[in-house]
């Protein structure tokens, strides 16, 4: 309502408010980038919940990133939740230049990942088979054996695993990855390995009633139950999506007494069609999907012994009796390089005839410069 046509101001919310409103404004976009904005709010508002939003400040902000950082949260999330302070911000058109120019983004380290060593991957699996997550090793194994990534995962349904079953046991099969982060990587076909299958006759044998709208891994709980205290699976919803086992995976990277991220499963997969050099690099591309061109240069290296094997198979069908006849045409002789011949001997001449050699002139020919 306006006084004298001067338009009442707004209230200022707190910020915990103004973080909601935000929030709430964000629809149409994937649930793991929701999710993601989720933490985000959840560690901003712990901060600054109390406080109005106009109250935020450029030294408030390096505060939290010092504060974060301290609590060994990574450059990359600490960025994350500095760019959902600044939405928020936006929205109540709080964030200008200075604060633009005031508050500076950590430095990520965009590590493409590292491999897991075959001793390693035996002691994750070994883990993984004692894991209270019954989910864990067939998604340890199917992941180190394709290269899907997590939320490729969690979109898998039976309608798009082509499985060849015999007698309860999966023989082979292969997967139709229905929506990925990339276009190159959604609708990619990846066969399976027979670890791939061993796994997957093991944790689809607990779901008898799935259906071709199923979830591969849905939503359900683990219990202990029995005298056996064995892992049960229960609550299972087949129309759910599991949701995260990141707790799960720390847990078997702590028991294999190593340290590695999810992400590294793919890299692992990657790492080793890169190392086979009868894979190329298109068929690499087919089965993972996007692969960053950093991770390509990473193995370069290898792609260029690849070429250059490939091109020694051409020497069996160039014999040196067909090289001799061509450099003896255009003047060559074989172990010798004509220029240089000639040029010795017309050095020797000049020696002879007390002149300075070749020799010493180019030396002083190539010091000049620097005198």
């Amino acid at each position: 309502m306006a006084v004298n046509r001067i338009p009442k101001r707004d209230r200022v919310p707190l910020f915990r408010l103004a973080a909601q409103e935000w929030q709430d404004g964000k629809t149409g976009i994937e649930s793991s980038s929701l999710q993601r904005y989720r933490q985000c709010v959840d560690h901003l508002v712990a901060e600054f919940g109390d406080r109005l939003v106009c109250d935020l400040d450029a030294p408030d902000i390096a505060g939290y990133q010092r504060k974060r950082l301290a609590a060994g949260v990574a450059n990359r999330t600490v960025n994350y939740e500095v760019g959902a302070l600044r939405g928020i911000l936006k929205k109540f058109r709080l964030w200008n230049e200075r604060l633009a120019a005031d508050v500076s983004s950590l430095k990520e380290t965009h590590d493409v990942g590292k491999a897991v060593s075959p001793e390693d991957e035996e002691k994750l699996i070994t883990a993984a088979r004692g894991s209270r997550s019954l989910a864990i090793l067939p998604l340890l194994c199917v992941s180190i054996d394709t290269g899907m990534r997590a939320s490729e995962f969690k979109r898998l349904r039976w309608q798009d695993v082509s499985l060849l079953w015999e007698n309860g046991v999966i023989q082979s099969g292969e997967i139709i990855v229905p929506k990925s982060k990339t276009e190159a990587g959604t609708g990619r076909c990846i066969p399976l390995t027979r670890r791939g299958c061993a796994v997957l006759t093991m944790w689809l044998s607990r779901f008898p009633n799935a259906g071709a709208e199923s979830y591969v891994f849905p939503y359900h709980k683990v219990g202990i139950g029995g005298d056996s205290r064995v892992p049960q699976t229960w609550a299972v919803d087949l129309n759910r999506p599991m949701g995260e086992w990141k707790k799960a995976w720390e847990g078997v990277c702590k028991s294999a007494g190593v340290r590695y991220r999810w992400h590294d499963l793919r890299h692992t997969f990657i790492s080793r069609l890169a190392e086979n050099p009868s894979v190329s690099e298109e068929t690499l591309k087919q089965l993972a999907g996007h692969v960053s061109k950093k991770m390509l240069e990473r193995y370069s290296h290898i792609r260029r012994h690849a070429k250059q094997a490939a091109i020694a198979t051409l020497e069996q069908f160039s014999k040196a009796s067909q090289i001799a006849p061509i450099l003896t045409e255009v003047g060559h002789k074989i172990g010798h390089t004509p220029q240089l011949d000639g040029r010795a001997e017309e050095d020797k001449s000049l020696e002879r005839n007390g002149g300075p050699s070749r020799t010493r002139t180019c030396d002083q020919r190539i010091m000049s410069p620097l005198l």
